[in-house]
C-alpha cells in the first residue's frame, strides 16, 4: 500500500475512494480499523471512521489507530479525508485531529484544503463556497449538528488547532505547482504549520497534488486527492487498473436521514413517482413507530421505496430543543440501523442511504468491513459492493443530481 487515508464519515470516505480509484489506483474502503492485514495489491487504503461528530479525544484516539494500521501496511503518504463542506464546531474535530496525525508523522506544510470545484466547493481568499454562494449563506449554517457559521476556513479552523494557521492564496495557485511549493515552504518559514490553500478548479488541485508529492500528510476533501496518484505512477509505483465492478438484481430501497437542500430536493423530486415514507422524529423517540413496521413497508412497496426523517432544519431545530441534541440524532441513527438489518434480512439487495450520519449507522449494522469501489453515479458517490449479495450507494447530503436516487437504483442494478 502507498497511499493511507483516514475518513471522519462513511460517505466522503467512498467519495474518496472513488477519486482514487477513477485516477488509476487499486483502491479499497475499510470500515473502521481492520484486523487484519490489507491485500498486497492495494495501492491505496481508505479506512473509514465515524468520527466526524464524536468528542474530539475520541476521534484523536480512532484517527491514531487508523495512522498506525496503515503504517504497518506500508504506507509512504497519507490524507485525512474531511466533508469539503469542513462540517465541525469550534472546539473540532478537523484540527485536533490534524494536530495529532501531525505529531505523529512529525510532519509540516500540512495543507488543508476542502475545495472540489467539480462538485461545487471552491476556495478562494481563504472563504469556502458552496457554488456561488459562501459556505455559511449555503444551507450548512443549517446544519444540526456541525452549522457552519463562518466561510473563513483560516479562522475557523485556527479556533481548532493549536497550530498557527498560513494561507496559499489563490494567485500563487494559478502560477503551477512549483509556485505552489514555494508558497508552502514561505508558510513553513513563517512557522505556519497548517496551510489553506485556495482552489478554484479541478486542474488547481492536480498541481496542488503534484506540489504536495514529497508531504508526509494532506488534509482535505475528496478533491485533494486528484493530483496524488499521478506522483506515485511518475515513480512507477503504480499502472492504471480497471475494476471487474457489476451490479446486483433484486429491489431496491433508500434510507434518508440528510436534512440538506440537495436531499430535499432530490426527495421531493422523487416522491412523484416513488412512494416515500415520512419519519417523524418524535414518533421515533416516544415510541410511535418502530424499524419493523418501516422496514415491512419498504419491502412490500413498489419503485424505488424511501424511508426519510430529511425534516426542514426549522422542524429539525424543534425537535432538538424539546429533546436535545445528541438524543434526537441517535434516536433517528438508531432506527436506520435497524431497519438495515430488517431489510437484508428479508431479501432486500440494494440499499440508497443519503447523509453521513445515516450512512454510518447502515453500515455498522451491517458489518461491513470492506466495500469495492464500482462506477460513479454522481460526482463523489460511487456504487459499492458490500457483500456477496448486497450493493449499495452512500451519499453525503449535499451530493447528487436532482434524479440521484432512480439513477443510482438503475446503477447498482445488475441489469442495467
Amino acid at each position: 500500500m502507498l497511499l493511507g487515508c483516514i475518513g471522519d464519515d462513511f460517505t466522503g470516505s467512498s467519495d474518496l475512494a472513488n477519486t482514487l480509484a477513477k485516477q488509476g489506483m487499486r483502491t479499497v474502503q475499510y470500515t473502521g480499523v481492520p484486523a487484519e492485514d490489507a491485500a498486497a495489491d492495494i495501492e491505496a487504503g481508505v479506512v473509514a471512521l465515524k468520527s466526524r461528530s464524536i468528542d474530539p479525544q475520541d476521534a484523536i484516539e480512532q484517527s491514531l489507530r487508523a495512522l498506525e494500521w496503515l503504517q504497518k501496511q506500508g504506507c509512504t503518504q497519507f490524507l485525512f479525508k474531511y466533508c469539503s463542506t469542513f462540517d465541525s464546531t469550534p472546539q473540532g474535530n478537523i484540527g485536533p485531529v490534524i494536530d495529532a496525525l501531525a505529531e505523529a508523522l512529525d510532519a509540516d506544510r500540512i495543507i488543508v484544503c476542502p475545495a472540489f470545484p467539480g462538485t461545487g466547493r471552491s476556495i478562494y481568499q481563504g472563504h469556502l463556497f458552496v457554488n456561488d454562494v459562501l459556505l455559511n449563506q449555503s444551507g450548512m449554517q443549517n446544519h444540526p449538528l456541525t452549522p457552519m457559521t463562518d466561510p473563513d476556513i483560516r479562522r475557523w479552523l485556527q479556533l481548532q488547532t493549536q497550530s498557527e494557521v498560513g494561507h496559499v492564496a489563490a494567485k500563487d495557485v494559478l502560477h503551477g505547482t512549483e509556485a505552489i511549493r514555494a508558497a508552502l515552504l514561505r508558510e513553513q518559514l513563517a512557522n505556519k504549520r497548517l496551510v489553506v490553500v485556495d482552489a478554484l478548479r479541478d486542474e488547481d488541485l492536480m498541481q496542488i497534488g503534484e506540489a504536495a508529492a514529497d508531504l508526509k500528510l494532506i488534509t482535505g476533501g475528496s478533491g485533494i486527492a486528484l493530483g496524488l496518484p499521478e506522483n506515485f505512477r511518475r515513480q512507477g509505483k503504480i499502472t492504471s487498473s480497471s475494476a471487474n465492478w457489476q451490479g446486483e438484481s433484486g429491489k431496491c430501497v433508500a434510507l434518508s436521514g440528510s436534512c440538506s437542500t440537495a436531499t430535499r430536493t432530490q426527495l421531493q423530486l422523487h416522491l412523484k413517482d416513488n412512494p416515500g415514507f415520512e419519519i417523524i422524529a418524535a414518533d421515533v423517540i416516544e415510541g410511535r413507530i418502530d424499524a419493523p413496521t418501516i422496514a415491512n413497508w419498504l419491502i412490500a412497496n413498489q419503485g424505488v421505496p424511501v424511508a426519510y426523517s430529511s425534516a426542514d432544519p426549522e422542524i429539525v431545530k424543534q425537535v432538538q430543543n424539546q429533546y436535545g441534541r445528541e438524543q434526537s440524532a441517535h434516536a433517528i441513527e438508531s432506527l436506520f440501523a435497524d431497519i438495515a438489518r430488517l431489510l437484508v434480512a428479508g431479501g432486500i439487495t440494494k440499499i440508497l442511504t443519503a447523509g453521513g450520519e445515516t450512512s454510518g449507522a447502515v453500515v455498522e449494522a451491517l458489518n461491513l468491513s470492506t466495500l469495492e469501489i464500482g462506477p460513479e453515479i454522481d460526482p463523489g458517490v460511487p456504487a459499492l459492493r458490500a457483500g456477496e449479495k448486497l450493493v449499495i450507494a452512500l451519499k453525503s447530503g449535499n451530493f447528487g443530481a436532482p434524479d440521484y436516487f432512480v439513477k443510482a437504483a438503475g446503477i447498482l442494478d445488475r441489469q442495467a
